[in-house]
């Protein structure tokens, strides 16, 4: 199959039925129509793409008109966008466009509307990102996109320091996208990330999040945070003061953000809902940025970081914050900070006090939080027994969350029965029924209802 120049080589790409039917409704009715950006890139990778976005020389209200049989969303039709909603399904028809001047640094102040799917594609903001494909026409790559695509590469069209100052968010999806597939930034691409990180402070902190977020979750995040520490900085400052930080000593092989990068690439999420895999990933990403604010020397040279774990928690929730995440991660992602190089529980009693406090679910992503900490130490025989620690803690308390009990609700008796054995009605009720729970937790007594009703009865006798 032939296309125009620049396409890189003969290609065919599978299309879904409506996304052919779009493509072909616009040829017949005269148009060049092309899909386009992430749906290109994510098929030559062998990944099945997630939205299938389409560009075309049709205007918007040609659009409109060669489809007024379909369901449309309009709200981007100033920007050249016509949305048409098919099987439930969304499929964004835009015009040809340049960008004209960005003034913020991150919106353009006008869009143009263009006749040539070549300017358009020089508007886009990396070479993998820059690639259209038709049936008829081919893969059209004006950029190298596909090449960069071989070699694993994160390249801006053009210039990036003029891409990165059109919006400076673009930076923030360069490292996103390094982390996603498992590439690196381009040399002058990352030299220009790094020059212009500072102006990541114009960006709204939703979309900053938003970023990070899927920067976490990408399987080379960890890679990523190694080597692009300051380009995140723009965002996060704290991060800063952690390159370079030195842990001299027998735990430690890293700096703190070197350290920081290894544990967040080690954690094991397999299995967990994303809900909580979420949370264990901005944990590990936060959970030593206060360890320069805590770092201390001793007389003998030792260094120290008393305090980091709670100053961590409170830095942890001033960083999610501040980039307005939603509150259950703030404090499922600052509690687990805030215990995440404490001793754990010791005994049946103190784990199943842990487990009425914390919640089963909270201590397995703890002891998933320290296995990671633990894989970025050094690892001599003393990391490997606090190793051991934590894989005989967890055992124990995943069979005690079953088997043993831990909140009143799990006793073998209730309210009711304590006001049947003379206790009235008020705060004395449930303060007797934790009497009995201590007693339960610490082995005094059996969670047992006979034994439980004769513990009550004893109570009233002594009364």
């Amino acid at each position: 199959m032939t296309g125009p120049a620049g396409q890189g080589g003969a290609v065919t790409i599978p299309l879904p039925a409506p996304v052919a039917m779009l493509l072909d409704t616009l040829h017949r009715a005269g148009h060049s129509a092309y899909v386009v950006g992430g749906c290109v890139r994510d098929s030559l990778l062998g990944r099945r793409p997630g939205d299938w976005d389409i560009c075309t020389d049709a205007t918007p209200d040609q659009t409109k008109a060669i489809f007024s049989d379909c369901r449309q969303i309009l709200t981007g039709e100033k920007h050249g966008t016509v949305a048409l909603v098919l099987e439930g399904a969304v499929y964004e028809i835009t015009t040809y466009r340049v960008e004209a001047g960005y003034s913020d640094g991150r919106h353009p102040d006008g869009v143009l509307f263009v006749p040539q799917l070549r300017e358009d594609l020089a508007r886009r903001d990396f070479t993998i990102n820059a690639m259209a494909y038709s049936p008829t026409a081919g893969l059209v790559d004006l950029y190298g996109g596909r090449a960069d695509l071989a070699a694993g590469l994160i390249r801006c069209v053009g210039d990036p320091a003029a891409r990165f100052g059109e919006d400076a968010l673009r930076i923030l999806r360069a490292v996103r996208f390094a982390a996603q597939l498992g590439f690196s930034l381009e040399e002058a691409t990352a030299r220009a990330a790094r020059q212009l990180c500072g102006t990541l402070n114009r960006i709204s902190a939703e979309r900053c999040f938003t970023e990070l977020d899927k920067l976490l979750s990408g399987p080379n995040a960890g890679q990523v945070l190694s080597q692009y520490g300051e380009v995140l900085a723009g965002v996060i400052p704290e991060i800063l003061p952690c390159i370079g930080c030195d842990q001299p000593g027998r735990w430690h092989c890293y700096d703190v953000w070197q350290h920081t990068a290894v544990a967040v690439g080690a954690l094991n999420l397999q299995g967990l809902e994303e809900r909580g895999a979420q949370m264990l990933r901005w944990a590990a990403f936060l959970h030593d940025l206060a360890k320069p604010l805590c770092r201390t020397v001793a007389a003998d040279g030792t260094v120290h970081f008393y305090g980091h774990n709670q100053r961590g928690a409170r830095l942890a929730r001033d960083i999610l914050r501040r980039l307005r995440a939603s509150n259950a991660l703030v404090q499922g992602a600052s509690g687990l900070v805030a215990i995440h190089d404490a001793p754990l529980p010791q005994g049946d009693p103190a784990t199943l006090r842990a487990l009425g406090q914390y919640g089963a679910a909270f201590l397995r992503r703890l002891c998933r939080l320290k296995y990671a900490d633990l894989d970025a130490h050094a690892q001599n025989g003393a990391v490997l027994a606090r190793r051991r620690e934590v894989e005989a803690f967890e055992e124990r308390m995943s069979y005690l969350a079953v088997h043993g009990c831990y909140a009143v609700g799990m006793l073998q008796v209730n309210g009711g029965d304590v006001m049947e054995h003379g206790v009235r009605p008020g705060p004395m009720v449930g303060q007797v029924l934790h009497q009995l729970l201590q007693a339960v937790m610490e082995g005094r007594l059996p969670n047992d209802r006979e034994a439980l009703l004769e513990a009550l009865d004893e109570r009233q006798r002594r009364k």
